[in-house]
């Protein structure tokens, strides 16, 4: 295929929401071209899970079956190229690639993911993935009646210890010292069994692979085979400021039902804009994302507005 000197559609990050958008769009016949240069948010686990059809998959061979049935359609390239900025320019938008290569397309869709932002204790790398997650419903049920804990730097942290006791009957929020409970909210964790530890967490403890403990300051260690985190995010990139979106106070890209950000011609999918941070939701957002794009990009054709009218 020949490059079109305007792309219909860049999509700036080749995740899930990203290539399910891509293969959506090519579908429409839409020129797409998506540029990713990694790392990917989610490359520590060993498996995806609640995915129809693909429960227990790697995600990096889940990224590999996406590429290859890409490949059939024409219209779609994938470039490994990180994309440094993206200018409005008239009715078109100007981007910046690996290597100072310029492309122009006529939408752009932020699939760029967030960054975890992660405590620093000894062992966290060791266990992050297998035993240390994010999402109860990506991996809780692994870890069913085992020994849980959950761990975040505010209150909000409680709500998920809570949540936690769905899949098991022992739980313990670890506090840190971080916060104070509120007496009505040690109460109703005292009441669904979750115990509370309120030491500042040194380090995380096992064997090469699985967790065992938590090391606590000043108290015994806690007993520990699974433990999740609840913590903030921040956008893996710049470009969603740079383009005039806003981000709600989590840290994600604020869009409505259509995916449309803030920034004029701007969508976004994906980890980037939903706080229900699973694969099979990405993957829908993106598909969701494309079909807003083809049909606004279909009523500038078919009213003779389109950017390649003479």
């Amino acid at each position: 295929m020949a490059l079109p000197d305007i792309w219909d559609v860049l999509v700036v990050g080749g995740g899930p929401a990203g290539l399910s958008a891509a293969l959506m769009l090519g579908r429409c016949c839409r020129s797409v071209l998506v540029c990713d240069a990694g790392p990917k948010r989610n490359e520590a686990s060993r498996s995806l899970h609640a995915f129809l059809t693909r429960d227990g998959t790697p995600p990096a061979e889940l990224l590999e079956i996406a590429r290859a049935q890409l490949r059939r359609y024409r219209t779609v390239r994938l470039l490994r190229a990180r994309v440094g900025t993206v200018k409005r320019r008239a009715r078109v938008f100007e981007a910046t690639l690996t290597r100072g290569r310029r492309v122009r397309a006529r939408r752009v869709l932020l699939a760029t993911g967030v960054v975890d932002e992660l405590p620093r204790w000894p062992g966290l790398r060791r266990f992050y993935g297998r035993s240390v997650f994010h999402c109860p419903y990506c991996d809780g049920w692994e870890f069913r009646d085992r020994r849980l804990a959950a761990w975040g730097p505010t209150s909000a942290t409680a709500g998920l210890a809570l949540k936690l006791t769905s899949w098991s009957p022992r739980v313990t929020l670890l506090t840190g010292g971080r916060y104070r409970l509120a007496s009505r909210m040690r109460a109703r964790l005292a009441a669904n069994g979750v115990a509370v530890r309120d030491e500042p967490v040194v380090r995380l403890a096992g064997d090469a692979t699985a967790l065992e403990r938590v090391v606590v300051a000043g108290g015994e260690p806690v007993a520990c085979d699974a433990l999740f985190l609840s913590v903030p995010c921040r956008q893996s990139c710049g470009l969603s400021l740079e383009l005039g979106c806003r981000l709600a106070k989590g840290g994600t890209v604020i869009a409505d039902r259509r995916s449309r950000t803030h920034g004029d011609g701007v969508f976004a999918a994906g980890d980037a804009s939903i706080d229900s941070q699973l694969v099979v939701v990405a993957a829908s957002e993106g598909a969701r994302a494309a079909i807003a794009i083809h049909e606004e990009l279909l009523e500038e054709d078919l009213a003779g507005d389109s950017v390649h009218s003479p």
